[in-house]
This record gives C-alpha cells, sequence and structure tokens, in this order.
C-alpha cells in the first residue's frame, strides 16, 4: 500500500478520534465533524466516499457502557446499524469504482466473557453487556468487506483519568491511548487483513492508572460493581500472539 494513503477518520472527536488527530500520524486524513458525517445518513456516507479514500479508520461508536445500559436503543442504532450503513456504501463503492478500501473498525475486548482472561481471536465471543453485544454485531457486518481490520482493544487517556480508586482485581490489556494509535499506524502499513488483539502486557486496573496517577487508590471489583446496574469485566486480558507475529513480519 502506499505510504500515504489518503485517511478517512469517522469518530475524530472521541477519545481516540483526537488522539490519532493530534499524533498526526497518519498522513493526509480527513476527519468531519459528526454534523458532516453521520453513519445514520447513507447519502451523507457516499458523499465523502466519493472523495476516494484508501483507509478508513471508523472509532464512531456510543462507548460508555453506562450510556449503552440506559438507552440500548440508541447503542444499537449507532453502533450495529450505522457500521452497517458504513460497510454497504464501501461495498456500492467498490463495485463502482472497482478499488477497495481498506477499514479499520475499533471493536473491544468486552466481545470475549471476560471472566478468565487469555482470549485470542479465535476465543467464542461471549458479551457480557449491551455495549460488547453491538460491538460483536457491528463485527459481523465488517466482515461483509474484504479488505477489513477488526481492533479488539481497551484503552485509556492518562489525561483523564477522573475517578480516585481503582481495582487491583480486575485485569485486561488495557494501553494508553497514545500507544494505540501507535499501533494501528503499524497495522494500517502491513497487509494484514481479519480480526486482531491490541493492547499489552496484562495488569490490573490500579497498576495501570497508577504509572500516571500515583495518588490513586486501590480498591476491589465489588467495590466498583456495587454501584453499577450491569456487568464488568473481571479478567479480559488478551492473548496478543498474532500482534506481535503481524508486527514482526512487518
Amino acid at each position: 500500500m502506499k505510504r500515504n494513503k489518503r485517511t478517512l477518520l469517522i469518530g475524530g472527536s472521541g477519545s481516540l478520534g483526537s488522539s490519532i488527530i493530534k499524533s498526526k500520524i497518519f498522513k493526509n486524513i480527513d476527519a468531519p465533524k459528526k454534523k458532516k458525517l453521520n453513519l445514520l445518513d447513507r447519502s451523507n456516507i457516499r458523499k465523502f466516499l466519493s472523495k476516494k479514500y484508501d483507509l478508513i479508520i471508523n472509532c464512531a461508536a456510543i462507548a460508555r457502557m453506562k450510556e449503552c445500559e440506559k438507552n440500548p436503543n440508541k447503542a444499537i442504532k449507532v453502533n450495529v446499524f450505522g457500521t452497517l450503513n458504513l460497510v454497504t456504501e464501501i461495498i456500492n463503492y467498490e463495485s463502482v469504482y472497482k478499488k477497495k478500501i481498506k477499514l479499520i473498525h475499533i471493536s473491544t475486548d468486552g466481545v470475549y466473557p471476560s471472566n478468565n482472561g487469555n482470549y485470542s481471536e479465535k476465543s467464542i465471543p461471549k458479551p457480557y453487556n449491551v455495549y460488547g453485544w453491538t460491538k460483536l454485531c457491528s463485527e459481523i457486518f465488517v466482515k461483509m468487506i474484504e479488505n477489513y481490520v477488526i481492533v479488539r482493544t481497551r484503552f485509556f487517556d492518562k489525561t483523564k483519568i477522573r475517578f480516585d480508586n481503582a481495582a487491583t482485581d480486575i485485569i485486561t490489556s488495557m494501553l494508553e491511548v497514545k500507544n494505540l494509535v501507535k499501533e494501528m499506524k503499524v497495522i494500517s502499513s502491513t497487509s494484514f487483513a481479519g480480526v486482531i488483539n491490541v493492547g499489552k502486557k496484562k495488569e490490573s486496573d490500579f497498576l495501570n492508572y497508577k504509572k500516571f496517577k500515583p495518588n490513586i487508590k486501590p480498591c476491589k471489583r465489588k467495590d466498583i460493581t456495587k454501584k453499577l446496574n450491569f456487568k464488568i469485566a473481571k479478567d479480559a486480558s488478551m492473548n496478543l500472539t498474532l500482534l506481535k507475529k503481524v508486527k514482526k513480519n512487518k
């Protein structure tokens, strides 16, 4: 693939999208606001695709678990049907212009059961809340096209750790958002297509956040779940063998 691919970023106002823009790692990138490019409007998508992009990064989603649980219809509408609209227009575009577009679609480690950890891309998905289910459904639609990368991940922004406590017994492969952007850039420059886990060595939420917020206090998962009306991960750590292989063969 050419070095400076023309890239369309969807969902640039979110944490990951804004980090991609700020990093300037992806060159020749367009990042329209939601009012200009809304995945619920297929004619809107079609208009942008006519500009002939080589790469599309889809970060658009209702990603807050609490919001998804409170308003599942909205989560389904945006996360599932918004993705279907995008995929449909990509298929139509490729049919007309005889040109393939690479789609990087951001999913979540929440598609896995998140109880025992070390989940590989071949592990059987079993989401534990509305958000996870909507993202798993979106993956099904993304697989309708040929040149796709589904990134299953979990990330955080070190500048936005607003809580004072973190659990010592919630284990994930979560990585800081700037590092996720770097991993995505590497993957985008390869010929890899398919589903891939992107993260780092497993660690507790407490240890992850403490590196950037030294005064954060430890707590237990049960202290967090008793305040919630939906399930959260216990051990969502992922097997990163495929990621290492893709990077090694770059």
